[in-house]
């Protein structure tokens, strides 16, 4: 069985120590390094080859920014998943479009981490759920703010029932609200979302996002 190969760059020894261990169980996964930021040579990535590094969003001595944008230029394959507390909305759009490709909250159980880890690995973009419905209604909020040039949401391929749950979320509605309103499952919801952030993450760039219009109500 093909491992998935991981690097750990936290500068909480605690925390990058508990994480390596954690993950040194699973019988899918193999911890290549797990260092501080202090000791992180670009080199060494290039000569282990990790599918995903986990990167702390709170790096005292690099901004984790820059240090994503250089990874992913120099290795544009490697996986990148942020982890903090919780991060704020500005630095997930940031983030997304430097090419991160998951979000982990440092509370999350640790079923969650294992999940999330192998969603990336099989090429899915993750975004924790208790993000998801204020991360929208950060985007909305900003587009029903500020004149927009071009509506984001001309530059996004979205399905009717897309463009519904957006509205959905820009009001505030739960997951477990908007299911019971579209009469679907939470999960369906969920997927939907999950869906709806890829687009946005693929087909805009943040000052698109920032100057972005309401997006329109679902055709009848």
């Amino acid at each position: 069985m093909k491992k998935i190969r991981l690097f750990i760059i936290e500068d909480n020894r605690l925390l990058r120590e508990g994480i390596s261990a954690l993950l040194k169980r699973e019988p899918d996964m193999s911890v290549l390094a797990a260092i501080d930021e202090r000791d992180l040579d670009i080199k060494f990535i290039a000569d282990k080859k990790p599918d995903i590094i986990l990167v702390d969003l709170g790096l005292s001595q690099y901004n984790s920014l820059d240090l994503v944008i250089k990874i992913k230029t120099e290795f544009p394959v490697v996986k990148i998943i942020i982890m903090d507390l919780l991060p704020i909305h500005e630095d997930i759009l940031r983030f997304i479009e430097a090419g991160v490709s998951g979000f982990l909250i440092k509370d999350a159980t640790i079923a969650e981490f294992i999940k999330t880890i192998r969603l990336v690995m099989n090429g899915d973009n993750v975004l924790p759920s208790k993000l998801t419905e204020s991360l929208f209604s950060q985007i909305i909020n900003i587009a029903e703010s500020e004149p927009a040039a071009e509506k984001i949401v001309d530059s996004v391929k979205m399905t009717n029932r897309e463009r519904e749950i957006v509205n959905l979320i820009s009001q505030g509605r739960s997951n477990k609200e908007i299911a019971f309103q579209l009469k679907i499952s939470i999960f369906t919801v969920k997927s939907h979302v999950h869906n709806i952030l890829e687009k946005m993450a693929l087909n805009t760039r943040l000052k698109i996002a920032i100057t972005a219009g309401k997006v329109p109500p679902a055709e009848k």
